[in-house]
Order: C-alpha cells, then sequence, then structure tokens
C-alpha cells in the first residue's frame, strides 16, 4: 500500500471512529454524516430485484413482454414484476420524466386491477403498464442515462433546499432524513409536497409510498426521492418562467396559526349528508383561499377528517361532471376532472398515513388544490339526464350493462352515463359493472391515466356514503366512452401471449 492510500485509509478510519463517538445529531450540525448507499457515481442496486429490474432498463418492450409472459407461467408472481418495474423506473427517471412517472403511478393501480380481474386475464393491466415503461426507458436511453446514483448525506432544510432548487443539496439533505424509519422521513417529505399545488407532486408522493407494499421498506429511500427530485424540478421551471411564488404558501399557514388546527378537537363530530354535500359545494364553486379556510374551519370545529375529504373527492368528481370536453369531447387524459379527482384522492390517502400535522395539512391544501377550478368547467352539469328518457323502460340490471358497453363502444359519453346512473339508481350490485368498465381501463392507452383514474373510482366509492357513491361510477363510465377507440401499445401482444 502506497503512502497516500495508507494516508486515506487512515483518514476514513479516523473519521468513521469520530462520527461514532460523536453521535447523530453532531454529525449533522458539523456535515459529517456517513454515506446512505456508498459515495461517489455508483449506481443504486436492488438486491435480489436486481436482475429483473436491470433486465427491464435494457430490453425493448416487444422482446421485454414475452420474456414477462414466460416467467409468469414459470411462476414469477406479479408483484414482483411490478416492483421490479417500479425500481428500474426510479433509477432510470428519478421522478423527472412526465410519461416515466406517469409510467411510475400506474404501476400500482395496474396491480390492484389485475387483482380484481380472473386469473386468466389478470395480468394484463401489469403487462400493459411495463410494455409502457419500457418503451420510455428505452427511448430515454435505457442504463446509460439513470438518473440515480448513489448519495451522501448532507445538512440542511429539505424545503428550503428544494425552493432554492438545489438538486444536489436537497439530495443530501433527504439522505440524511432517510437514516429514520421510512414513516418518519415520509412526514418530513410532506413539508415540501404541500409547498405547490403542481398534480403530479402529490399523486408521485402517495403512489410511490403505495409501492412500498410492494417493494419492500428497504428501497423507501430510492421511491421516495423521486418526490424531492420531481419537486426540486418544477421549482426551477417555475423560476426559470418567472412564474410567482405558490400562495399556498402564505395561506396554510395563516390557517393553521388562525384556526389552531394543530391542537386534537375535544371530540370527533359526525355530519350527515347534507353538510358533505354543501362544503363540496363550497370547494367546487370557490375560491381557493376560500375553500381552504371552509375546511379549516370544518378541522378546527372537530369534524371527521374522513367526511371532509369526502366532500374534497365529491367536489373533484363535480369538475368531471361539469367538464364540456377538449377537442372531440374528450374529458379522459389529463383533463380537469381526472386530474382533479386523481389529486384529491391522493391527498387523502395521505392523509391517512402521516402524522397529525400532515393529516390536516393535507386536507386544507388538498381543498385549495381542487377548487378555484369551476371556471374551467360549465355552471350545469354534463347533460346525461337529457338521455335517460332512452333508457328509461329499461331495469333488467344486464340489459343496462349491455346498454352502457354499446354507448361505451359507440363513444357515447352521455348514453354510458345515463345508463350507469340508471343502474345505480335501481340498486344493482356495483362488482358486473366495476367488471365492464376495468375491460377498458386496461385494453385503452387512456392517455397514461386510464390506470389510475380507475384506481381512484374504485377507492372512492368504497369510501363513499351511498347518497353520494355512485357520481364517481358515473364518471368513470364517462371517461371510460371518451378514451374507448384508442388500444393501449402491446396490449394485444399481451392478449396472444397469455393465449
Amino acid at each position: 500500500m502506497s503512502e497516500r492510500t495508507r494516508r486515506e485509509f487512515l483518514g476514513e478510519v479516523g473519521k468513521g471512529m469520530l462520527i461514532a463517538g460523536l453521535g447523530s445529531t453532531l454529525v449533522a450540525n458539523l456535515g459529517l454524516e456517513p454515506l446512505l448507499a456508498g459515495e461517489g457515481p455508483e449506481p443504486v442496486t436492488f438486491g435480489d430485484l436486481e436482475p429483473l429490474a436491470a433486465l427491464m432498463q435494457e430490453t425493448a418492450p416487444e422482446r421485454l413482454q414475452p420474456l414477462l409472459v414466460e416467467r409468469i407461467k414459470g411462476g414469477t408472481d406479479l408483484r414482483t414484476l411490478v416492483a421490479a418495474g417500479a425500481l428500474a423506473n426510479a433509477r432510470t427517471f428519478g421522478g423527472e420524466d412526465y410519461v416515466g412517472f406517469h409510467a411510475a403511478m400506474a404501476l400500482m393501480p395496474a396491480y390492484r386491477m389485475s387483482q380484481e380481474m380472473p386469473e386468466r386475464t389478470g395480468a394484463l393491466p401489469v403487462l400493459k403498464v411495463l410494455y409502457r415503461n419500457a418503451a420510455q426507458i428505452q427511448k430515454r436511453g435505457g442504463r446509460s442515462r439513470e438518473k440515480l446514483r448513489r448519495v451522501a448525506a448532507g445538512p440542511g432544510d429539505l424545503r428550503d433546499a428544494v425552493r432554492r432548487h438545489d438538486m444536489e443539496g436537497a439530495e443530501r439533505i433527504f439522505a440524511r432524513l432517510a437514516q429514520k424509519q421510512p414513516a418518519a422521513y415520509y412526514n418530513d417529505l410532506q413539508l415540501v409536497i404541500q409547498d405547490d399545488i403542481e398534480v403530479h407532486r402529490v399523486v408521485l408522493a402517495w403512489r410511490a409510498w403505495d409501492l412500498l407494499q410492494l417493494t419492500g421498506m428497504k428501497h423507501a429511500h430510492t421511491m421516495l426521492r423521486q418526490s424531492v427530485r420531481h419537486c426540486v424540478d418544477v421549482e426551477r421551471k417555475r423560476v426559470g418562467r418567472g412564474r410567482p411564488e405558490p400562495r399556498i404558501r402564505i395561506v396554510l399557514p395563516r390557517l393553521l396559526d388562525e384556526y389552531k388546527l394543530l391542537e386534537q378537537p375535544a371530540d370527533r363530530r359526525e355530519p350527515d349528508d347534507q353538510w358533505v354535500d354543501k362544503l363540496s359545494r363550497t370547494i367546487f364553486a370557490g375560491g381557493r383561499a376560500e375553500a381552504a379556510e371552509a375546511v379549516a374551519a370544518a378541522l378546527a370545529e372537530g369534524f371527521d377528517p374522513e367526511a371532509v375529504g369526502e366532500a374534497i373527492s365529491l367536489a373533484a368528481n363535480r369538475l368531471l361532471l361539469h367538464d364540456p370536453g377538449g377537442k372531440d369531447g374528450i374529458v379522459h387524459g389529463a383533463s380537469v376532472g381526472v386530474h382533479a379527482s386523481d389529486s384529491a384522492n391522493a391527498w387523502r390517502n395521505i392523509a391517512r398515513v402521516v402524522n397529525r400535522r400532515n393529516a390536516v395539512t393535507s386536507l386544507v391544501v388538498g381543498a385549495y388544490h381542487t377548487a378555484g377550478q369551476a371556471g374551467r368547467v360549465r355552471s350545469a352539469p354534463f347533460p346525461y339526464a337529457a338521455r335517460l328518457p332512452e333508457i328509461d323502460k329499461t331495469t333488467d340490471a344486464d340489459a343496462l350493462l349491455r346498454k352502457a358497453d354499446a354507448a361505451i363502444r359507440t363513444r357515447d359519453q352521455a348514453r354510458a352515463a345515463a345508463a350507469v346512473h340508471k343502474y345505480g339508481a335501481l340498486g344493482h350490485p356495483h362488482r358486473p359493472l366495476f367488471d365492464l368498465l376495468i375491460r377498458y381501463a386496461t385494453s385503452e392507452d387512456g392517455k397514461l391515466h386510464a390506470e389510475k383514474y380507475f384506481r381512484t373510482v374504485s377507492e372512492e366509492f368504497r369510501r363513499s356514503r351511498p347518497a353520494f357513491r355512485w357520481r364517481h361510477l358515473v364518471a368513470l363510465a364517462r371517461v371510460t366512452a371518451s378514451e374507448y377507440g384508442t388500444p393501449a401499445p402491446g396490449y394485444a401482444d399481451a392478449v396472444r401471449l397469455l393465449q
């Protein structure tokens, strides 16, 4: 060993002994943190999932799909495929590629869809999204262009670093925070997520956390640092375009202080349906600050956070059911209603898994995010009710399902929505209708949103009061009819390979 190498080695040993003796708090203050996962440009690796993740990064989608089907037939379960796909996506894009992070956000919804489908077709939604994932990975250069490398821990405040759009600093700070348990640094991350109302930051943050059920908590830092990087990227673009700071950064602290939201209410109040509907209308029609204050007041009065979240979700649903539609009447993809519904669902889900401070603030920011968009839709709802007389004599469940299916296949949004409205009003079981709609959420492209929105509706339907839940399925029927006619790339091949 040369004298220089010996000195470097002894220096590293000495530094390690110093760190061990000082303790983590003082070490953080001195900026002497040990590395989270090594130093320098070494790649992030994934243990047992590494070979499969690498295969997904290195293989063109048309070649990858037969290999994945072979693995499925050989006994590899779908959760393993989704976990590897999520890690491959994170390593490649790091939350900075539009199609890339949409594929990441679709993976867990696709997996959940697979669990609702018959065994012989259950792999289709997963294969569909993995095909999209692989196609974008190859388009961006595969492993040769991957974003995530191992990162050293460093001192500082995460939100401040993101606001300075300091990517390296934010990464190092988050690496230090990630030395805690994942639930703890997921709470730390929320201060950044709540700092703006850009839709993808909240949906990506929720879907990344949800995917940890498949990847395991040992990969939490890899999955969650995507959100840090995404938020830095959004902040950099905001500053570069000369846009002002988001007003939520002023509104949220004011409401926290004014309504003393961090104090625990004396009791929890369960509102009636009328109260939920009224709050929903306030959020739908009001300005952002007005809606946020209405939710802050409700939480301060002790109303059940689940009921408050339901009102936010219903307001988002109203946006979809009032949307006149874009070009050719399209309401699927990145439409105002789909985006609002997916983000409201994400804010609600995050509120369920974080500490009290972040649960409260997630709902306030969720209301602020959902509101202020009524000017983008019509004051009157989408006129599907006018089509009810065409099917008014039909009461049989199977006949109504056939009418809904025929309307979807002719892209008749109003007739599809009317058939589903009538089906629900008659009290028919919801499962056969979900079984119909899931086929199209699987087969159609959906402009990157089909899987997420289907999952959003599934969850909101299940958690909504009986008086309101069918609104979500009416909206899904409308979106399904809108997206019909553009098959997803790779879907036909997946059907053939699965025989």
